[in-house]
């Protein structure tokens, strides 16, 4: 079994955990069920009732709509996946991974706050702001400066199937969220990546008056933060080149 077959059906896994909480959290409660008392799961109105979570929002987008929204939204994201391993076209060329084999992802999410939605025009503008460029399946990406040929840093898609930003109706558009993904090994070390990607995606989320989360749907933290740059930097040492031997060294 290749690592690319093992690295589906891992996300595949991940996917199916996502859609069991989603049918959990999506369940209708009893009248007495999920009331708080303030406090950072939301502010009481005059009736008493508290304003839907940040995580709430995003749940009751995942699993609203016609059909089974949840899980055309996770399909949406593997597709992504899919198309990132097998180097689908769509649009142009620009930001077209040089190689479809990696064996890490690293994300993260600017999603809209409580009641409101991230606006197509509005993402175009930040992403533009924010130094990406619009190229290869309809998403964003972060080149190397005076390297594009070597494929994305980190690429933006839309969470929402087909995961792609439609700019014949981006008028139009309208998501919960957006998902920054970069895919190791990238063309530049994993911490450096990492480091061009976070600040992007704060800076995004400032521009969209967003919240940031991370790969969890869970507000990002110095911890995690930290932890993050962590693993990268353990990634990195793992992949380091092995020293050239020298002649006469034996």
């Amino acid at each position: 079994m290749t690592d690319i077959t093992l690295l589906r059906i891992a996300i595949l896994v991940a996917g199916i955990g996502l859609l069991v909480a989603i049918w959990f959290f999506g369940r209708p409660r009893r009248a007495e069920q999920g009331r708080r008392t303030g406090g950072r799961f939301g502010p009481k109105d005059a009736s008493g009732r508290v304003e839907p979570s940040l995580g709430s929002q995003i749940e009751d987008e995942l699993a609203s709509g016609a059909g089974a929204a949840g899980e055309a939204t996770l399909q949406s994201e593997l597709d992504l996946f899919d198309r990132t391993l097998e180097g689908e076209a769509g649009g142009n060329e620009l930001g077209r991974r040089e190689t479809e084999d990696f064996d890490k992802i690293v994300s993260l999410y600017v999603a809209a706050r409580a009641g409101a939605h991230l606006r197509g025009p509005d993402i175009v503008v930040a992403a533009e702001k924010a130094g990406l460029v619009y190229g290869h399946m309809h998403v964003f990406h972060r080149l190397v400066e005076g390297h594009p040929e070597r494929g994305p840093i980190f690429s933006v898609a839309n969470i929402l199937k087909p995961g792609s930003f439609d700019m014949a109706a981006i008028q139009s558009l309208e998501t919960p969220a957006i998902a920054f993904f970069l895919t190791l090994p990238a063309p530049v070390p994993a911490l450096d990546a990492w480091e061009t990607m976070l600040p992007t995606a704060q800076r995004m989320a400032e521009l969209l008056d967003g919240v940031l989360l991370d790969e969890q749907r869970n507000a990002l933290g110095r911890q995690r933060i930290a932890h993050i740059r962590d693993e990268l930097r353990a990634y990195d040492r793992q992949h380091e080149a092995p020293p050239a031997i020298r002649p006469g060294r034996w």
